[in-house]
């Protein structure tokens, strides 16, 4: 399974944000150890570290982190097609019109997020991370 993970639930992760912590954390590590695989755009990396300098203010510990993410994810371009489509996308929010392209684009299967109202007109079904814990276990993915 091939699943875009979007800003939020990566950062839920990191800064430890109750109440989404844990099913974060669950996800993280069914990447980590590869029984799904993980993606995230250049965009969300950006915003990744911009959020986290913002909580730490240490510029060194937000490139570890960073580099971190370059372990565990496939990191994809958003490319300018993405951007000219999310344009013209019934997606309302651009960013994750942006997400939706990409995730076209690379055939993937779902996108991980917890604003699913922001996709209901998607072509790419969305999921809280609640739910996609559930189907992991469910499906024994964890």
């Amino acid at each position: 399974m091939r699943v875009l993970i979007d800003t939020c639930v990566v950062i839920d992760d990191l800064q430890n944000r109750e109440p989404f912590y844990e099913n974060a954390r669950i996800i993280v590590d069914a990447i980590a150890k590869g029984s799904i695989r993980g993606y995230l755009t250049t965009n969300s990396i950006a915003n990744i570290y911009y959020l986290t300098h913002k909580a730490t203010h240490n510029d060194k510990l937000c490139r570890d982190i960073v580099g971190k993410l370059f372990k565990i994810y496939d990191v994809v371009d958003t490319t300018r097609i993405d951007c000219k489509l999310a344009l013209l996308s019934q997606v309302k929010d651009y960013e994750d019109a942006m997400l939706v392209e990409a995730s076209k684009r690379l055939e993937l299967n779902l996108i991980i997020t917890r604003n699913i109202d922001d996709f209901k007109n998607s072509e790419i079904i969305a999921s809280t991370p609640e739910e996609f814990v559930k189907y992991l276990r469910e499906h024994s993915y964890i």
